[in-house]
């Protein structure tokens, strides 16, 4: 796989190089925004810092997303909650904040890239058949991965997609926070942290439908029949 590590700090780049060259990863380390968005293209994952000095690191990460859909963790030293939850929310697969243990990022990395690449024999909605699904005035297109509200498609992360559309694939379940982090994120350990909520959170506000999402409290999320006022009935 092909990397592009986005780090300003030289001894922070090369151990992170050295860990991806060892576990066979190809490196272009840059340093600086302007270039991580000329070489974004031809990455297959990135890291990213957001402490760059010529552009605030989150909005790097929102440039990022409009020309790229490559799995992306943010490694950086801002671990206020504010932050993580804009990263998330700005389209970032994972969440690492530093000092961190070289193994537990390697770890992500894998986890990361086993729930973006697509998998052999994975249940695909376009190869199964399944038909957009429609409550209240949302439709979801599992096969297209489109949303749309009241007939105008709305845009969200491909997490977030990811999130509603695993409900909407069963929408008379209810779904424990442990099932969907293990299915979407592939790593239930993240049921301690806020990516789950935060992305829910997403969903309602982008949608504008605050009850497209149910929450079953104490327990997780089920599809639910938004109200076009923005509740649910």
């Amino acid at each position: 796989m092909h990397a592009l590590l986005v780090e300003d700090d030289d001894r922070m780049a090369q151990a992170l190089g050295t860990a991806l060259a060892l576990r066979g990863h190809t490196v272009r380390r840059v340093g600086r925004a302007l270039d991580a968005l000329r070489h974004v293209r031809e990455a297959e994952f990135v890291l990213l810092d957001l402490g760059l000095p010529d552009l605030d690191g989150l909005e790097l990460l929102r440039r990022l997303r409009t020309v790229c859909d490559a799995p992306l963790i943010v490694v950086t030293a801002r671990c206020e909650e504010r932050d993580i939850v804009q990263g998330l929310r700005a389209g970032a697969d994972d969440y690492v904040v530093k000092p961190f243990r070289m193994a537990e990022l390697m770890a992500r990395i894998d986890s990361v890239r086993r729930r973006t690449d697509p998998q052999p024999g994975r249940s695909d909605p376009a190869a199964t058949g399944y038909r957009p699904v429609r409550t209240g005035d949302v439709e979801v297109d599992l096969a297209g991965r489109t949303v749309t509200v009241a007939g105008a498609e709305v845009r969200l992360t491909r997490r977030e997609f990811d999130v509603l559309a695993f409900l909407a694939a069963r929408p008379d379940e209810v779904h424990s926070r442990e099932v969907i982090l293990d299915r979407i994120w592939g790593d239930a350990f993240l049921a301690a942290s806020r990516s789950l909520d935060v992305h829910v959170a997403g969903i309602r506000a982008k949608t504008g439908r605050s009850g497209l999402v149910r929450t079953v409290r104490g327990f997780g999320y089920q599809l639910g029949f938004p109200d076009p006022r923005g509740g649910e009935r």
